[in-house]
């Protein structure tokens, strides 16, 4: 863990639980290259004007994202935070300066099952900022696990889809990809699988889910994963066209840092 390409100091770090204030992006690390590097990128450059109004060094990001997976043999998910260290809650619009912390984790090697989802009403605050206040994201999250699904799928107050808890939804409807359309965060893997297979947005209402055929999340960490429930919903047996698209990401070559 670095702040600025230094050991952190623990002081430094307050400022993220006292104000919560700052965005990030989590990108998985393989040999040293990221899939979609240059989108996980951009994103933190747009979030940071829009957070805090300056621009983002973003050789400095890779540079300190090379320096903490430097020497990692195994897969390993690198999370970029930007946050004011300094940032006063009283007056969040005085003059920022962000930082940059590196932080990691590893990735399991086996891949992990189907999901079986719950739907819930929540929007999130500025939905196109992957920002740091996941307190509601993580309580839906939390309530969905203990009643006994793996994890839960956002709707808006109308019941039209929205996207995961930390991940996009894809419908398959025959040999078509439907991505539900909301105002929703553009997940970089939704984006690399839209650039070699299209599909198309349509509003999509969680009532509706009985139309399509299969369903999949989609996210850096572990790619693209099958949705076997939302709730009464259920999807059985092995969908070809799901395992394909993952095939396709997982052919996608990744950038070096």
């Amino acid at each position: 863990m670095i702040l600025n390409g230094k050991p952190v100091d623990l002081d430094h770090l307050k400022i993220l639980g006292l104000t919560n204030y700052g965005h990030f992006t989590s990108m998985r690390v393989d040999a040293g290259r990221v899939r979609g590097l240059s989108l996980h990128l951009d994103r933190l450059t747009a979030d940071c004007r829009a957070l805090f109004g300056v621009d983002l060094d973003q050789d400095e990001v890779r540079g300190y994202v090379r320096q903490v997976v430097d020497g990692c043999a195994e897969p390993t998910v690198a999370r970029v935070t930007v946050f004011d260290p300094d940032l006063d809650l009283g007056h969040p619009a005085g003059a920022a300066h962000p930082q940059v912390l590196v932080t990691t984790r590893t990735v399991s090697s086996t891949p992990p099952p189907p999901l079986v989802l719950t739907a819930r009403w929540y929007e999130r605050d500025v939905p196109p900022v992957k920002h740091i206040g996941l307190f509601a994201t993580m309580f839906h999250r939390r309530q969905a696990q203990l009643a006994g699904f793996d994890d839960v799928l956002f709707v808006d107050r109308e019941g039209f889809i929205c996207e995961g808890a930390t991940w996009n939804l894809g419908l398959v409807a025959g040999d078509d990809i439907v991505w539900p359309q909301a105002p929703v965060l553009p997940g970089v893997t939704m984006a690399l699988i839209k650039q070699v297979r299209a599909g198309h947005e349509r509003r999509v209402n969680v009532t509706e889910l009985d139309r399509y055929t299969a369903a999949f999340a989609t996210n850096a960490t572990v790619g693209v994963r099958s949705v076997i429930a939302v709730d009464a919903t259920r999807w059985t047996g092995t969908i070809p066209l799901v395992e394909q698209i993952g095939r396709e990401y997982s052919a996608i070559p990744g950038e070096p840092l």
